[in-house]
């Protein structure tokens, strides 16, 4: 019994702890700087946005959700990626959220018209432009821009409409009045 209890003792001393770090690898060059802290997770998206990197902005941005919360910022960087990559209804939800939590929030309501005039609601994509560009002051071009845009486009979709009454025309009738009459 004594010689198996020194067996496993001798056993046990010889076993190292698997994660020390003589196991781990060779140790970095001299003057490599030791990293703290990762980098924020919204901070790398912005990066990767800026690189058209949309896919990989995305996932730091679920992560910077997942460290930070569904803030403003990160609900609204969620829906700018969805919108790069043409997710126009998952951006819209996004946009739409991040209003919610704060209804000034320039940066949303700007590119929330964006996805509505993308998909053709003008009337309302030229609504949350009038209200960035206020709560912008009139400073930033682009808004500007897309305001001028979305009327532009409301008003051609109504000059369109009016377009598809081919097979009428319009008669005066006396003083005035005008009829609508269905031509062959």
């Amino acid at each position: 019994m004594a010689v198996m209890g020194a067996i496993l003792a001798t056993v046990a001393a010889c076993q190292s702890d698997r994660l020390t770090p003589e196991r781990i690898g060779p140790s970095p060059p001299p003057g490599t700087p030791e990293i703290a802290q990762s980098v924020d997770g919204l901070t790398v998206g912005h990066r990767l946005m800026a690189a058209g990197e949309y896919e990989l902005a995305l996932h730091a941005y679920y992560r910077a959700a997942a460290e930070q919360g569904l803030t403003t910022d990160v609900l609204s960087a969620i829906g700018a990626a969805n919108l790069k990559l043409g997710r126009l209804h998952q951006a819209e939800t996004e946009f739409r959220a991040a209003l919610k939590q704060n209804p000034n929030f320039v940066p949303a309501l700007n590119n929330l018209g964006v996805v509505l005039m993308s998909l053709g609601k003008y009337s309302e994509a030229k609504q949350y432009f009038q209200a960035a560009f206020a709560l912008d002051s009139g400073h930033s071009d682009l808004i500007r821009e897309n305001l001028i845009r979305a009327i532009a486009l409301m008003d051609k979709s109504v000059y369109a409409d009016t377009q598809n009454l081919s097979g009428f025309d319009l008669v005066r009738r006396g003083d005035g009045q005008y009829l609508l009459l269905k031509t062959k």
